[in-house]
């Protein structure tokens, strides 16, 4: 018996796997998404994106980091979209209603919703301290609604939800046991977070850290700064309590930057393009 619920869910997961995947622009990954549809997440955002936005306050279009933030987006945005279309990936970007809106807030953070709504905080700006630190923050942000990290990471957890739940049921039935059923439920629960969820959402940071690296060379801004932000932010960073590496969804800062010096010439091919133009 246990061995027939091994391999049965052994086989719902090659099915899954088999059936849901899709390649990200750029770096060819393959990815986990088609348990929730491209319409759904935008749906979702949207709404989302609204009801953040009502109950926020919102810096006027017409406050000169307002029109910065908006004037790099729009930048960004038309590079990666003529990119996506050149390339045959412009059903990625279906159903995109592209804003970019500055918010009062003291959180260094932003973040761009599938869908193509992006908000960023005014606290990020002093550490982006200009128009290209905001550029390495847009790409990054940018990169993760392009690269369908959003539905990914749900399509994962819904994954990980049913075969957790699959594999409390077999071990229950395997040994007659309630409380094995249970608790086998919890390790494989936990299992699935440290094994699965939290590293690919480390794999997600470090492949938005690449996608914004070129998004921003694409539109003429000078990768260079990305290093120089990630290092200011790194500081930043250092004055509040970080989690374990293993059970944050973030790289280590040190791995972060070094990845992005390694990635500066590919990147610089896409500045020079724009230069040449």
């Amino acid at each position: 018996m246990k061995t027939f619920f091994k391999s049965s869910i052994a086989a719902i997961v090659l099915v899954i796997l088999i059936w849901a995947c899709q390649r990200v622009p750029l770096t060819g990954r393959k990815q986990f998404v088609g348990l929730v549809s491209n319409e759904q997440m935008i749906q979702m955002s949207f709404t989302e994106y609204k009801g953040f936005m009502d109950t926020s306050k919102v810096v006027s279009s017409g406050a000169k980091d307002a029109e910065m933030v908006a004037r790099v987006g729009g930048r960004i945005k038309t590079a990666v979209e003529n990119y996506l279309i050149q390339n045959n990936y412009s059903q990625v970007i279906d159903g995109y209603q592209w804003e970019f809106k500055l918010v009062q807030s003291k959180e260094l953070n932003a973040w761009c919703m599938p869908g193509g709504k992006v908000c960023f905080y005014t606290g990020i700006l002093p550490i982006c301290k200009d128009e290209a630190g905001v550029a390495v923050v847009m790409g990054h942000e940018i990169a993760h609604a392009i690269a369908s990290h959003g539905r990914e990471r749900m399509s994962q957890a819904m994954a990980a939800q049913g075969i957790t739940q699959l594999g409390a049921i077999g071990a229950g039935v395997a040994t007659g046991n309630q409380q094995v059923m249970e608790i086998a439920g919890q390790v494989l629960g936990v299992g699935s977070q440290l094994g699965f969820v939290l590293p690919n959402s480390r794999n997600q940071e470090s492949e938005a850290d690449k996608l914004g690296l070129i998004f921003m060379s694409m539109a003429g801004y000078n990768p260079q700064n990305a290093v120089d932000f990630w290092k200011r932010m790194a500081e930043a960073g250092s004055k509040s309590q970080k989690p374990p590496k293993l059970l944050s969804t973030h790289p280590a800062d040190e791995t972060r930057i070094a990845d992005l010096q390694a990635q500066l010439p590919q990147a610089q091919k896409y500045y020079q393009a724009y230069l040449k133009k």
